[in-house]
């Protein structure tokens, strides 16, 4: 059987921190920008080396990689082409893989654009988020609703033909009315790809901290629900395939690189608190800049902790991950990979929750019901135990 690898590269910097953000990222200097890339640029090229210690395979062919943060767009061209060069001395990236940038459209412009199609991207991820300039503001997001639709115009001009947007609702101040209007914004772009994500909140974020006061207001339980209801249904009726519960896309521009993930298959992530997972191993990367800049200094991976995993942790993450995509979780397959599982126990948990109507079955496939999409981490929850 064939076997690939997907890569992740952390780009952990912004321009300013917005006010429900809780990712790893912080407004860098010049400088610390120059170290943390070659830093960067070395710990690909110490992984590539690692690998025969690690698994039996050969090095394998990256068939995606994707460029998050932070705000990646924030690297000039220049950057950029030199961080994708450097991931190809170390790595074998297959003709045709999926090289997706992340990007805020406040921050680009048809030069980076050219300069990001020329280094190699082939799918742009934005950060949209709504496409009202007062939900924007309210968000600390640093580009306007007319930015947003400019620079998917120019991702086109600029030879972009796997555009993605990412949009956000239950927001403080958000009305139905506004998360309709921001998905007919969407659709309007002909975007390859929506995601949309309920709002969560942190403790110690800004919003955190003003939700823990009572200082703003949030959409309640009805209204989330109906802003839930209303993007499956106002998506798929415009020609988008739901495909992962936060996910849509036109037909066969599923995000590979996500699907990866959800499918459980090996990546290696680079960079500030990236995360890495290879068979039954995974590990991260430490989450302070001077201690991954050490490491890197004295020839060392930047490895802050990692663990190698039970037949039962992997089991449940396979549920977890699995019960996330539409087509779910193929049951017999399961039993094949990991027969000495305590399938028992799966199988009640599997009974129970066909019971109340949250998971259903389609000869050996494993869905979530239609029912259990708001309510997804508490059925996860259950394969746990």
């Amino acid at each position: 059987m064939d076997y690939d690898l997907g890569i992740y590269l952390h780009i952990p910097f912004c321009r300013r921190k917005c006010n429900y953000c809780d990712f790893l990222s912080f407004v860098p200097s010049p400088e610390t920008v120059t170290a943390y890339l070659e830093a960067l640029k070395q710990e690909m090229a110490l992984a590539a080396a690692a690998w025969p210690r690690l698994t039996s395979f050969p090095l394998p062919s990256v068939t995606s990689v994707y460029l998050g943060g932070g705000t990646p767009s924030l690297l000039s061209g220049e950057q950029l082409q030199d961080v994708l060069d450097g991931l190809r001395r170390h790595f074998g990236v297959a003709p045709g893989a999926e090289i997706t940038v992340e990007a805020n459209p406040g921050t680009v412009d048809a030069a980076w654009l050219a300069a990001a199609e020329a280094a190699g991207a082939n799918r742009l991820s934005l950060g949209v988020q709504a496409f009202n300039d007062r939900l924007l503001g309210s968000m600390g997001r640093l580009h306007t609703a007319r930015e947003a639709r400019d620079a998917v115009s120019l991702a086109r001009e600029c030879g972009f033909s796997n555009v993605g947007i990412d949009l956000i609702y239950g927001l403080p101040g958000q009305s139905l009315a506004d998360w309709r209007e921001t998905l007919a914004e969407a659709v309007g772009l002909v975007p390859e790809h929506i995601s949309c994500y309920g709002l969560e909140i942190h403790p110690g974020m800004p919003w955190g901290v003003l939700a823990a006061r009572g200082e703003i207001s949030l959409p309640d339980e009805d209204l989330w629900e109906e802003m839930f209801g209303f993007t499956d249904s106002f998506l798929t009726g415009c020609g988008y395939r739901h495909y992962e519960i936060a996910n849509y896309c036109r037909p066969g521009r599923e995000s590979r690189h996500n699907l990866r993930y959800w499918q459980r298959r090996d990546y290696l992530g680079f960079g500030l608190g990236a995360a890495s997972m290879v068979g039954c191993r995974r590990w991260r990367n430490h989450e302070k800049l001077p201690a991954y800049l050490a490491a890197l200094e004295t020839g060392k991976l930047p490895v802050a902790d990692g663990e190698e995993m039970t037949v039962a942790e992997v089991l449940a993450e396979v549920f977890i991950l699995g019960l996330r995509l539409l087509n779910g979780l193929d049951l017999e397959r399961a039993a094949r990979e990991f027969p000495e599982a305590d399938w028992p126990r799966v199988r009640q948990t599997i009974a129970r929750l066909e019971a109340v109507g949250l998971v259903e079955r389609c000869g050996p496939v494993l869905r979530l019901s239609r029912r259990a999409w708001p309510v997804a981490n508490e059925v996860f929850a259950e394969f746990l135990g």
